[in-house]
């Protein structure tokens, strides 16, 4: 695999909704950084098995991957519940991760070269993705925080659901992203904690500018 070198590396791990993409997204802008929502790819995978069960195979998926494109998980389809719950169990799958990790090295050490490094999000970045990230974050907020955050974005997106039913969905995701066999939700003795309960998005995303600041300009 081709290594860029000299190019700063942001690992993010967090719970789901806990505001991390966001928050990616915006140091991603800021320092013009490659960012890839890992999650958004086991979603994918999860969209296609619910809508091709029939064509549903290793080999379909990574001929999926092959092509994939960032742009590609930017889809609003991937955001239901339904997706979230299945990308969750296919999460477990030794194969699929298999498949998805190779692709996840590639744009984290070998970002386009108007890109001057990468950020990625998901649940094992920091300790088994990007190891050697100059940076690593572990993101979270309260579990009823992160259900209101959930439920608002499904609203707005004219999604028929109560928060009653998502506070359960990321009861479940939690249970199954932290007790998962194969790469499992943790924060690392090397991630700097960061509870977004009570922050807003700028004074988050302010906290972490700090740290990077601190240490690129010395």
């Amino acid at each position: 695999m081709i290594k860029r070198k000299n190019i700063i590396k942001i690992a993010i791990d967090s719970p789901a909704a806990a505001g991390a993409g966001t928050l990616a997204k915006a140091i991603s802008k800021h320092y013009n950084l490659f960012y890839l929502d890992t999650g958004k790819i086991y979603r994918m995978i999860a969209y296609l098995k619910i809508k091709f069960p029939k064509k549903f195979n290793q080999n379909f998926i990574k001929s999926k991957i092959k092509t994939l494109k960032v742009k590609d998980l930017e889809s609003k389809a991937l955001l239901s519940d339904e997706v979230g719950t299945e990308a969750s169990i296919i999460s477990k799958v030794k194969s699929t991760r298999k498949l998805v990790h190779s692709f996840q090295l590639n744009f984290a050490y070998n970002p386009p070269k108007k890109y001057k490094g990468s950020c990625l999000d998901g649940r094992d970045i920091t300790y088994n993705i990007v190891p050697d990230a100059d940076f690593k974050f572990f993101i979270t907020a309260n579990v009823k925080t992160r259900a209101l955050r959930r439920y608002k974005e499904l609203k707005s997106l004219k999604n028929k659901v109560s928060f009653k039913e998502v506070l359960k969905s990321i009861q479940k995701r939690d249970k199954s992203d932290y007790n998962r066999k194969i790469s499992p939700l943790k924060k690392t003795k090397d991630s700097v904690l960061l509870n977004t309960s009570k922050l807003t998005k700028r004074a988050c995303f302010l906290k972490i500018k700090k740290i990077i600041d601190r240490k690129i300009n010395t």
